[in-house]
């Protein structure tokens, strides 16, 4: 892990949730990289970067303070490390760091910027009016949502989707392609509003209908175990693979012919962006900001959450059809390279970086 004493103060101080396999995460990641390749000098505040290996957490300036988004804790490390780091800018990646934004800003006097990828548990957030410049929105909804249900004043909201890189491997086969065993998965944290236990419900009735399909549930969460026990009662071992213990998603996601996000409750997820980007069919629900990329039987097909039926006929509906699942998997790697690339993103987060940036220079000397 690297040291304060390693690295001059970075311009920008990234404030990151621990390190697991989840969409935010991988976001944290190709900002700090892109900023870096960009000439910005940066670094990475996490409580817990156990997941990245040694290499990454060196390239990434990243420091691990244990125990970060908890109060007490982020108050300690904020007065007897924090010195060494102060930036021109702070960056929480979510709201699980906003805690630690505010007590980092008021002690160095450093303006901050907020990330939010979906709507938070909480009624509202404790921005710091004092020193929160912007509050950045993944997607339409979460912008909308934030002004009108979570006190976050209009004029500090811009929406920046995350960006992905694209597929550029030619070499890669188109889905459900003949000559191997269909797989249909599904990637993340393993949270009771991904939808899950329907995916796997959906499975079954497919299964039913005799069809040789294999499903990947990738990702580790709280209801494992109880996907696990489900998967037994509906007689699905020998179908269903859980992958929990993956860095990132993009092997799991090779492995996909159809890619599936069965959310009661989410965001624009970035790792439904990643599978889109390599050109997998998308099946999800009509929940948060999903709609904002998925354009039903354009670059996927939508069903309502919680729909087992409708569910079950959308991956039937493109196991019978694979011509229909390649046109829409090529459609929405298209959509994602025009306006979900990792480039778009930087120039917009950057451009807000150098709206605020002037301001937070002459506030931090003050």
């Amino acid at each position: 892990m690297s040291t304060e004493a390693e690295h001059s103060p970075p311009e920008i101080l990234l404030l990151a949730p621990p390190f697991e396999a989840r969409g935010i995460c991988a976001y944290t990641v190709r900002l700090a990289r892109g900023l870096l390749k960009r000439g910005w000098t940066t670094g990475i505040i996490t409580s817990d970067g156990r997941q990245l290996t040694a290499a990454v957490r060196t390239e990434l300036n990243v420091h691990e303070w244990r125990g970060a988004d908890l109060p007490l804790a982020g108050q300690v490390h904020a007065w007897w490390r924090g010195p060494v780091l102060r930036p021109q800018l702070l960056h929480a990646q979510s709201p699980r760091m906003l805690r630690l934004a505010n007590e980092l800003a008021r002690r160095w006097r450093v303006p901050y910027v907020l990330t939010v990828h979906h709507l938070p548990s909480q009624s509202r957030l404790p921005i710091d009016r004092q020193w929160c410049r912007r509050v950045i929105a993944a997607n339409s909804t979460v912008a909308a949502e934030l002004s009108t249900h979570f006190g976050v004043p209009a004029s500090l909201v811009k929406e920046i989707p995350p960006g992905v890189e694209p597929c550029c491997d030619p070499s890669r086969p188109v889905p459900l392609s003949p000559g191997h065993e269909p797989v249909i998965g599904a990637a993340g944290p393993l949270e009771s509003d991904k939808g899950l236990i329907w995916f796997l419900g959906a499975a079954r009735r497919v299964l039913d209908q005799h069809r040789d399909v294999e499903f990947v549930i990738a990702g580790a969460g709280p209801e494992e175990t109880n996907l696990r026990r489900l998967a037994r009662e509906l007689k699905l071992a020998a179908h269903v693979t859980f992958a929990p213990y993956v860095p990132d998603f993009q092997t799991p996601l090779r492995a996909m012919d159809v890619y599936c996000l069965p959310a009661v409750r989410q965001g624009l997820s970035a790792t439904l962006l990643e599978a889109m980007a390599l050109g997998l069919p998308i099946v999800a629900s009509t929940v948060g900001g999903i709609d904002d990329v998925i354009d039903h039987e354009v670059t996927g097909l939508l069903t309502p959450p919680q729909d087992l039926e409708a569910l079950t006929a959308a991956f039937l509906r493109l196991l019978r059809n694979p011509s229909e699942a390649q046109r829409l998997g090529a459609a929405g790697k298209e959509l994602v390279a025009r306006e979900f690339g990792v480039e778009r993103m930087l120039d917009q987060t950057l451009a807000l970086y150098r709206e605020v940036l002037p301001a937070a220079a002459g506030e931090s000397a003050a």
